[in-house]
């Protein structure tokens, strides 16, 4: 049929030619929406598995009226995931960050996504490296393997996130959405730095200017974001635009959040970084100087999107699963062996639970012990440290665009052994999307009755609401002196929340004033 002859429609220069394949994939983007809106009642279903499930039925109709040539619509192409597609994803996220909790819990959530990433990392790139030559898989280099163990770093968190409820478990919900947020942002930046490593001279020094440039694009990717955000909000509050409208206001938002995203991969940073941070700062001081119509319009609009986004990824998922050439291609780099194909898929998935259970169990007693004294309801419990373990399984929409990044152009595998890596990471995706997807409510309500669950309400009530002692020009030395040590024997018993504490005083008493309008009633970090 005529249809299947824009299949491969990037480089055509006919518009007409593209409209055909973009009108039938929008159609079927809303058919997903229409189906996953009968599936809101049932957690067992989520929006990611409806999408992948909806992309191998419309894939296989497609493979079976081209007669077995292509399964696609559209052929996905990396960068318009990292251009288009991923910010508004990021940015909402930030946005829609539930800011108390997540900054009470900031240092363990920056832990499992900042070091836990390096940790799995290093697991995943190690034991790929010693185990698949023993399947006869050969023919990757040294950055291919740090590649692939940045790859299967990234988490997807979304199925387990539709089962928590946020007002039962605040702190295993705030531990899980954010690690997944960080640990995205991570994973990317980690990946970019070893796109930069000189294979041939590869050594320790190597792998410690992996870290310092690690380092380096996260703290400047970190400061654009709250910069932008700063600047968004006090151009907001300084000019009201809302007075003349709120459309303006809005598309300001939107522009300089997508402008601190495109700034930052101007300038060779992570753009994840900067317009996760942006959000958040646009959404703790920029959200309360628009109009009551603004405020209501902009959640919904950002949440649009970047579900409209993710739903995408998803959908070319199910689709890409039943690409035809690149499994003929993988294939003949393993020599048609079946075995071998499934050794390298479980390989994977073994080394990425390791990889997870190597971090989460050590840094949740490590985190437990930095808060013994700080009257936190409930500790991070052995059951809550398996459900964190289980949600960062799943793998999603940032594990497919950096293996595209790194083993195909514009979506095109030449190489057969650079073929296995993406089939390899579809069937990671789809396995771990759909079956740990689907066992997730299960295991979570045999790990966390209801009852046991609401344990985890008002736990900032537990927290001891006494006022931290701080310097004082009006006071003896002797008395600031003695002030300072009992802050400072403060911050040695419960460092989290001493240092949440006085960032609540500092933002009350100097940011709020510059950036953000009066409010009352208003979530505040």
């Amino acid at each position: 049929m005529a249809l299947f002859n824009y299949v491969n429609f990037i480089g055509h220069k006919n518009s007409h030619e593209m409209v055909v394949p973009i009108t039938l994939f929008v159609a079927i983007l809303c058919i997903c929406l229409v189906i996953g809106s009968l599936f809101e009642e049932n957690r067992w279903v989520n929006e990611s598995i409806t999408a992948i499930i909806i992309g191998l039925i419309s894939g296989t109709i497609i493979l079976l009226i081209s007669k077995g040539k292509s399964s696609h619509i559209l052929r996905f192409n990396e960068e318009v995931f990292f251009i288009y597609l991923l910010p508004p994803i990021i940015f909402n996220a930030g946005f829609q960050v539930k800011k108390k909790q997540f900054f009470h819990n900031f240092l363990t959530i920056m832990s499992f996504g900042v070091i836990g990433v390096f940790i799995s990392s290093s697991i995943i790139a190690s034991g790929s490296w010693w185990i698949f030559p023993k399947l006869n898989f050969n023919g990757l280099t040294i950055r291919d393997y740090l590649g692939i163990g940045a790859i299967f770093s990234s988490t997807d968190t979304v199925c387990t996130l539709q089962v928590l409820h946020q007002d039962e478990t605040p702190l295993l919900y705030s531990l899980v959405f954010g690690e997944g947020v960080v640990n995205d942002a991570t994973s990317v930046v980690l990946f970019n730095a070893v796109q930069k490593i000189d294979v041939a001279r590869f050594n320790g020094w190597s792998a410690f200017h992996v870290f310092l440039d690690f380092l380096y694009l996260f703290s400047t990717s970190t400061c654009l974001g709250v910069a932008v955000g700063l600047i968004t909000s006090y151009i907001l509050k300084g000019l009201y635009f809302g007075r003349h409208s709120t459309v303006r206001e809005i598309s300001l938002m939107l522009l300089m959040a997508y402008l601190s995203y495109m700034l930052a991969e101007l300038w060779n940073l992570s753009g994840i970084l900067t317009v996760f941070f942006s959000g958040i700062l646009m959404s703790h001081y920029a959200w309360h100087n628009v109009t009551d119509s603004s405020r209501i319009t902009t959640r919904h609009a950002f949440e649009a999107m970047s579900f409209i986004a993710e739903t995408f990824i998803f959908l070319y998922v199910g689709m890409d699963a039943l690409d035809i050439e690149k499994w003929k291609m993988s294939q003949q780099s393993l020599a048609g062996s079946v075995w071998t194909s499934m050794g390298i898929y479980v390989t994977v998935l073994v080394l990425m639970a390791i990889g997870r259970a190597a971090f989460v169990f050590p840094l949740s007693v490590l985190s437990n012990f930095m808060n013994r004294n700080a009257r936190r309801t409930p500790p991070i419990t052995f059951k809550h440290q398996i459900v964190i373990w289980w949600a960062g399984l799943m793998r999603g929409a940032v594990s497919i665009a950096l293996a595209f990044k790194q083993f195909t152009f514009s979506g095109v595998t030449i190489d057969p052994v650079h073929a296995v890596m993406v089939t390899t990471t579809v069937v990671v995706v789809l396995f771990s999307t759909l079956v740990f997807g689907f066992l997730t409510k299960p295991l979570i309500h045999h790990l966390l009755p209801q009852n046991d669950s609401r344990r985890g309400i008002d736990r900032e009530s537990s927290i001891s609401k006494e006022t931290l002692p701080l310097l004082s020009f009006d006071e003896s030395a002797t008395t600031n002196l003695l002030r300072a040590k009992d802050s400072l024997s403060m911050l040695l018993q419960r460092p989290v929340y001493t240092i949440h504490s006085y960032w609540r005083r500092f933002d009350d008493t100097y940011m709020r004033p510059i950036f953000c309008a009066p409010t009352t009633n208003e979530e505040s970090v």
